[in-house]
């Protein structure tokens, strides 16, 4: 399969330049895709960031480094990539458990993060259903946080956003204001080479006035794929995106499209076993 021959020749792109600085464009363009695209498939087929995964592997080859051989610290530092000491030092306790002067006593324990194989894995025995949608540009309003793909935070985070607002009344007050009928769950704000990003409980801004505490969005344009969860959430709709990046994306070909993804909720029971909601991802033919 194609994808999966650009997927492992990007890895290999990292693993070859592990002592030098490399950028997401860069790492990309060695699986033939674009910046946005590797990001999220990356992290939806590994559950770790790019930058995690490098950082990792970094540290895996300095401590192996450290304990077969006579090499300084400092210049198994800077070899992959740190600065000073005290910031190879921190991230190496972090990862190993120990500083990095520590890693040639006898009896030592050290981590070791394996490099990442593609292989094909036979999937797909549960169809999915699609429908591709053109959709004109449009605002949105809501409350917003930031949060972090790294060790699945994000999970975590957007969990507890949306029942903190619902108890705290915000996702009554976004309805009352906006006269939304269904609520958005909207991901934006994902910069190549960041693991950060914005994560927005809203719905749609008809006109120009955003009322007091929301923000406003503009979701452009798009070619959409949109695909139906089913079931309680948020369990639901985080195996459908997983389904997507895993199995959607590389049986079709299609790339995301550097815009916006929706979560579209319709009233009714969240915890329902019958509970459909929406996952609008927007998607671009690379040869489009």
């Amino acid at each position: 399969m194609e994808w999966l021959k650009q997927m492992q020749a990007a890895i290999d792109y990292m693993e070859e330049h592990m002592e030098e600085r490399i950028t997401i464009e860069e790492i990309a363009r060695a699986g033939c895709s674009s910046p946005f695209h590797f990001q999220r498939m990356f992290y939806m087929l590994t559950g770790v960031t790019v930058g995690e995964y490098m950082r990792r592997r970094r540290l895996t080859l300095a401590a192996q480094e450290l304990a077969g051989s006579a090499s300084k610290v400092l210049d198994v530092a800077l070899k992959y990539g740190y600065d000073s000491p005290e910031s190879f030092a921190k991230a190496f306790r972090k990862l190993h458990g120990i500083p990095p002067s520590q890693a040639r006593a006898e009896g030592v324990k050290l981590k070791a993060y394996p490099r990442i194989t593609f292989q094909i894995l036979l999937k797909g025995d549960k169809e999915m259903d699609y429908q591709i949608i053109d959709k004109p540009a449009f605002k949105a309003a809501g409350i917003v946080i930031e949060t972090t793909m790294e060790d699945g935070q994000n999970k975590k985070d957007i969990t507890k956003f949306w029942a903190d607002s619902q108890l705290n009344g915000d996702v009554a007050r976004i309805i009352s204001l906006l006269g939304a009928e269904e609520l958005y769950g909207i991901i934006y704000g994902i910069v190549p080479g960041q693991d950060t990003f914005n994560y927005m409980i809203g719905g749609r801004l008809d006109g120009d006035e955003v009322p007091e505490g929301l923000t406003a969005i503009e979701i452009p344009a798009s070619r959409w794929a949109v695909f139906t969860a089913v079931g309680p959430l948020p369990g639901s709709i985080q195996s459908l995106f997983n389904r997507i990046f895993q199995e959607w994306f590389p049986a079709t070909g299609y790339e995301h499209a550097h815009a916006p993804e929706l979560e579209v909720y319709f009233p009714g029971d969240i915890h329902s076993e019958d509970y459909r909601c929406e996952v609008w991802v927007p998607i671009v033919k690379p040869d489009a």
